[in-house]
């Protein structure tokens, strides 16, 4: 099993400032390639001070002139938002630019302040995600490409330059029935069960199977993204579930909550999960639970897990985790590969 770590990118405190922030984004990128991890996962919010990633490919590209190895997989573009046409040359530059180690992870958003803001109405982000999805495709595979569709009409065009090297696609889907259909159509897939329980993620990797298995020629890869934190102390768990629980408080106003947000800080709101069962839920134990856990996702058939592992702690406790983390736990779980159907 694989690892990529997640670069939440969060500005709870807005004094913080963006030259910092994203100082700190690079940096924790360039310690997960000394550590051993996979890739980094790279977000992509607006408007709002959680997630803060404008833009995934920029980042990409700044990451992959400090690093030489880590895959870089945005988490994800919100197709929506864009017009494929612009998108799609920003995408090959950005492969070129990355030396082909881009991950093109791809999804309809999942904050309805955002996309409300973007004139893109939640309900329609489904609908016009699937077209924008399919021009894509089109645009990158193939020549002189015309469409007559809902949200996309044009006369034939060809984005230039043309792509030099693959640029594999990855769907970011929750509900069980939309992660069969793309595993189904070969796509690789990630998917997270956020702070649910354990029961909600193996129904997700149920239906990534459920589709991979229509599929015999398919390749398509399960990441699941997951809290993860890897404490020494039951002190040290308190507190960082206490932190992660605070951090939810926001998530959930934008996730599907009533979306207050005041002058792009989003408003703490109470949450009837408490922080004993998040922490019962998420990954934020010690080495031997940590271990065993995870070889849980391993027998599952879980390829690599994405691990979200900043909540609004100091910077030089995450880069302290992930050294250590490397060194507890992956080697442990490394040589783990789905077992055989």
């Amino acid at each position: 099993m694989d690892f990529v770590h997640f670069l939440s990118s969060h500005m709870l405190d807005p004094a913080t400032g963006g030259k910092r922030l994203y100082a700190d984004t690079v940096a924790q990128a360039i310690h997960a390639e000394s550590c051993g991890y996979r890739g980094v996962g790279i977000p992509e919010h607006h408007l709002v001070n959680i997630l803060l990633v404008p833009s995934p490919l920029q980042m990409a590209v700044k990451i992959a002139a400090h690093t030489s190895r880590i895959s870089l997989v945005t988490s994800i573009c919100q197709l929506p938002l864009r017009d494929m046409r612009v998108f799609a040359g920003e995408v090959v530059q950005a492969q070129a630019l990355c030396d082909g180690r881009l991950m093109l992870g791809v999804g309809k958003g999942a904050f309805g302040y955002e996309t409300a803001r973007i004139d893109v109405p939640m309900e329609e982000t489904r609908d016009r995600f699937e077209e924008a999805l399919a021009v894509l495709e089109a645009l990158l595979t193939r020549e002189e490409v015309s469409w007559s569709g809902t949200h996309y009409r044009f006369d034939p065009l060809t984005i230039m330059p043309r792509p030099e090297d693959p640029i594999p696609l990855m769907l970011g889907v929750m509900a069980p029935p939309a992660i069969e259909a793309a595993a189904r159509r070969g796509y690789h897939v990630q998917t997270t069960p956020l702070s649910a329980t354990h029961g909600v993620l193996e129904s997700q990797v149920a239906a990534f199977f459920r589709g991979r298995d229509q599929n015999p020629a398919s390749q398509s890869r399960l990441s699941l993204q997951r809290g993860v934190f890897l404490v020494t102390s039951e002190a040290q768990r308190r507190r960082m579930v206490d932190t992660a629980h605070r951090y939810y408080s926001s998530f959930d106003n934008v996730f599907g909550g009533p979306g207050i947000v005041d002058n792009g800080i989003i408003r703490p709101l109470p949450r009837t999960q408490t922080a004993e069962e998040l922490g019962q839920n998420i990954l934020i134990c010690q080495k031997d639970e940590m271990i065993d856990r995870l070889a849980a996702y391993a027998e599952m058939g879980i390829d690599e897990v994405i691990t979200t592992s900043v909540f609004g702690q100091p910077q030089q406790e995450t880069l302290d985790m992930m050294s250590l983390f490397s060194q507890e736990v992956m080697p442990h779980l490394l040589p783990l590969r789905r077992k055989a159907a």
